[in-house]
């Protein structure tokens, strides 16, 4: 497979949390594409969504700088962080972000793109949710942007936050519009947790535009 990480690269300038970002990823997103065999997909189908940059991010990333008083000085987890804007835009605003993604390359991106923006570095770490290598209660904010985009991330996040949110601990997901992502709302509240709809916006990046929920989620009593 071509080396996507030393090539040529492209730049992206998006607007959110009170400045422009400045953000790399691959150039050659079509080849990236295009490579994935059976050996990559695999069971886990590993697609290069790591090398797009979501609305959903852009939004949250918003949601992020206006709720700097929150999240400044705490210990924060950022999920799926791909390129890392949401993080870099966190460590920005005095958070202490680990970030992480189940694949490498984004995470060479990512780093790159936090000296890019002249932010210090979150703690970027390669790994898989279902298996988090995390302290127990050691965050008091979560957060992630377009990650519940199949039903079977569900049982695996779910565990997560148990594992390593801190009591009275928050979490925000942004999530387009969709009906895959419906039913993760009433399911979290039957397992104990409390939900709200604070924000819905629209958002745009890299040609797109989607409309974008800012759920938050904290625990209920029986958690």
């Amino acid at each position: 497979m071509k080396d996507y990480v030393s090539g040529e690269r492209e730049l992206i300038e998006v607007e959110t949390a009170g400045r422009v970002w400045k953000i790399e990823r691959t150039a050659d997103l079509e080849t990236l594409w295009d490579e994935i065999g059976e050996d990559e997909f695999g069971d886990d189908e590993r697609l290069p969504y790591w090398a797009e940059l979501w609305p959903a991010s852009v939004l949250l990333g918003e949601w992020l700088y206006r709720n700097a008083d929150l999240i400044k000085g705490r210990k924060c987890l950022d999920l799926g962080c791909g390129l890392g804007l949401t993080a870099v835009i966190g460590q920005s605003l005095g958070a202490e972000v680990v970030a992480f993604d189940y694949e490498l390359p984004p995470l060479y991106f990512a780093k790159d793109n936090a000296f890019s923006n002249s932010t210090s570095q979150p703690l970027w770490l390669q790994m898989d949710w279902r298996e988090p290598s995390l302290a127990e209660n050691s965050f008091d904010f979560i957060w992630g942007g377009d990650i519940l985009y199949e039903k079977r991330f569900f049982d695996p996040l779910e565990k997560l936050f148990r594992r390593v949110l801190k009591p009275g601990g928050t979490i925000w997901m942004a999530e387009p519009v969709r009906d895959v992502s419906v039913p993760v709302w009433e399911k979290l509240e039957a397992l104990g947790w409390k939900t709200a709809l604070p924000l819905t916006e629209k958002a745009a990046c890299c040609n797109a535009e989607m409309t974008v929920n800012i759920r938050e989620v904290v625990p209920g009593k029986s958690i």
